[in-house]
């Protein structure tokens, strides 16, 4: 019993900060990755291309896959009445929204149902598109693609409070950290939405 009691006091606060670092960051690699993340980008090394705030008359959200981070921020933007669409830059085209990632929208609020996945060839460019990636490894794969190197680019994670130039995939990781992640997104977007009003359908 004194060596279970002993190895409860050693390992359970162990465990409880992992818990919680999942539940925020999705993973440690999700925590070390944000943390690389705010280096590059005071470093001048995001791959970032400015875009005229009047220009800008759609937000193209962008992920991997287009099927939680990128489809729950379009949704989200075109029920706040702007003009948004999204893409993965590795997925196929007319999947559905992962389930858990629609089951945290639910939560709060935002129906995913409808969504489907739009591969990075399929997507469009429009005059006025402002390209959000998620990572800054997803701006640097849009930078080297002569198709899109072109268009004014950022980091969605900019417009967040605190800013997290990272928002790790969440994508088969904790449920919790689906949704922290997806409520990352909405403070996001909301701003995004108040920063660029040419965005706004009406």
């Amino acid at each position: 019993m004194a060596f279970l009691s002993s190895f409860v006091r050693l390992v359970l606060p162990h465990w409880m900060a992992m818990s919680a670092l999942d539940a925020r960051y999705g993973t440690a690699r999700g925590l070390a990755r944000l943390l690389l993340s705010h280096v590059q980008y005071a470093g001048g090394r995001a791959w970032i291309r400015a875009p005229e705030t009047a220009a800008v008359r759609r937000l193209v959200f962008v992920c991997q896959g287009n099927i939680c981070r990128s489809a729950f921020a379009e949704v989200l933007t075109r029920r706040m009445g702007a003009n948004a669409a999204s893409f993965g830059l590795s997925t196929s085209s007319g999947g559905a929204a992962h389930p858990p990632a629609a089951a945290a929208a639910a939560m709060l609020g935002v129906d995913l149902a409808d969504h489907r996945t739009t591969r990075a060839e399929d997507y469009i460019p429009h005059p006025g598109d402002l390209l959000l990636a998620m990572e800054i490894r997803q701006l640097a794969r849009i930078a080297a693609d002569p198709r899109l190197a072109h268009l004014p680019r950022s980091l969605l994670g900019l417009w967040a409070k605190p800013r997290r130039p990272h928002l790790h995939d969440p994508y088969k990781l904790d449920d919790r950290y689906m949704l922290t992640c997806l409520r990352v997104i909405e403070g996001a977007v909301s701003r995004l939405v108040e920063d660029f009003p040419g965005v706004r359908s009406s």
